[in-house]
């Protein structure tokens, strides 16, 4: 007797309920299609080919910039410590104005305000390309370039977390969040390996002038733009001063069980984990003591894993708040065994692990926000999030380059997890507290418009 398919098993041709050959070949197509479809669905909107086309080009330069800068400071120190020096002014004026930038991201047009930004981006990374090449660089030049561009970065992310959604609209928000995140780890895994080569092939300026060319890329972009697709959304009403609308935006998000639950874990995540720039550049050093090559292949294993959870996030678009409890208590093991690998394969391997994690953390608060906040306080609450997950860095760079100077690298990362799992437990007391009914619109619906949201039409 013939067996009978399972649910969800396809039924050999001929069987009982089983499709003809030629149509059972075809459905497979028709659902990769499908697929495929749902996971690229924003790439349909020629405002956001631009933009994603744009991103990549750049943030492939961003990260051959994160990538040289780090080996920089190494080689003109030997220092740990002043390894975290320098992420700290870079993200320090992100700690300072990111809310200032909140405010600007809901009150000018966002196109005209990035282009400002990324120009003065890339004179920075200009000038450090210089600066490198005449053999003139001193530490206090990095130092310095380091807040030039923490600035510039403070007002940009907000502006440029909260422009997506005019150019895709809210039915596609989620999807073109997650491709983002699918962009900046893509570039996450090609920046530092080409930097890497770049460094040991033809010398270090070449990395920076490489990430100053990138930005021409955007800058197209931003011009090539349709100002008559991009979809409306309500600017913050004038009334008030700049303090004012900040507060608003920090009011809402205390006061609302759900933004202040992502808040919670991403504050403490975002401080004591998300300090990658300081992280692999120690480990690589110091821990397993290898040179420039593999040391970008290692930030680039990171990527390969954070590539890949972006994209099936893209895919399957939903968003589950109650997912972050576990993610952030594996990504705190996860960082606790990195501390004390001796092996380079398997620091690799635990890295691209690290990377899926966490961008399935920071992907879930960034989409989950996006959907929930209305879309005039969008700017403001978007400065938060980037506030927690950049502008901590300073107090978890300088804390983890501190540590590693007085303790070793081990033990410093070590008790960096240990305080990213206190949050884990932090943030799940919060949750239960909340009660999971709090975050029922989220997981249901995760597409599902706000009340207060503005119609979307052509601006």
């Amino acid at each position: 007797m013939a067996a009978t398919p399972s649910l969800g098993e396809p039924a050999e041709p001929g069987q009982p309920g089983s499709l003809p050959a030629d149509l059972a070949e075809a459905a497979a197509p028709r659902s990769l299609r499908a697929i495929l479809a749902r996971q690229f669905a924003s790439l349909a909107v020629y405002n956001y080919r631009l933009y994603f086309a744009g991103q990549l080009i750049s943030l492939v330069g961003t990260w051959m910039q994160t990538t040289a800068q780090a080996w920089l400071v190494l080689k003109l120190t030997g220092s740990p410590l002043a390894l975290g020096t320098v992420t700290t002014l870079q993200f320090l004026p992100i700690t300072v104005f990111t809310l200032f930038g909140g405010a600007v991201a809901d009150r000018l047009p966002k196109r005209r305000a990035l282009v400002v930004t990324q120009t003065l981006a890339m004179l920075q990374a200009a000038v450090l390309a210089f600066l490198v090449a005449t053999g003139r660089v001193q530490l206090w030049h990095v130092y310095a370039l380091a807040l030039w561009l923490g600035t510039v970065n403070a007002f940009d992310g907000p502006v440029r977390q909260s422009f997506v959604v005019e150019l895709v609209g809210r039915e596609r928000l989620v999807n073109a969040v997650a491709l983002n995140s699918s962009i900046f780890n893509l570039a996450r895994i090609a920046g530092p390996a080409v930097a890497g080569v770049t460094i040991g092939v033809i010398g270090l300026s070449w990395a920076f002038a490489a990430n100053a060319a990138s930005f021409i890329a955007v800058l197209a972009a931003y011009a090539l733009m349709r100002p008559s697709e991009f979809r409306a959304v309500p600017r913050a009403a004038a009334r008030g001063n700049v303090l004012h609308q900040v507060r608003e935006g920090i009011v809402y998000s205390a006061r609302t069980p759900t933004v202040a639950f992502f808040f919670i874990l991403l504050g403490i995540i975002g401080t004591f984990g998300y300090n990658f720039t300081v992280i692999v550049p120690l480990v690589a050093e110091f821990v397993l003591k290898v040179g420039p090559e593999k040391f970008g292949m290692l930030t680039s294993a990171m990527g390969a894993g954070s590539l890949i959870a972006a994209l099936v996030m893209a895919a399957t678009g939903r968003l589950r708040p109650s997912w972050l409890l576990l993610a952030s208590a594996v990504f705190a093991a996860l960082l606790a065994a990195i501390a004390f690998s001796p092996v380079y394969a398997v620091t690799a391997g635990l890295l691209f692990l690290l990377g899926i994690v966490g961008v399935a953390f920071s992907t879930t608060i960034n989409t989950s926000l996006q959907v929930a906040v209305p879309d005039e306080l969008r700017g403001r609450v978007m400065s938060i999030f980037f506030l927690l997950f950049a502008g901590s860095t300073p107090v978890g760079g300088y804390i983890t380059g501190f540590l590693a100077e007085h303790l070793g690298v081990g033990w410093g990362l070590a008790i960096m997890a240990g305080l990213c799992g206190f949050g884990t437990l932090l943030g799940a007391a919060y949750y239960l507290r909340a009660g999971r009914r709090a975050f029922a619109a989220i997981e249901a619906a995760p597409a599902k418009p706000h009340p207060r949201a503005g119609a979307e039409a052509a601006g």
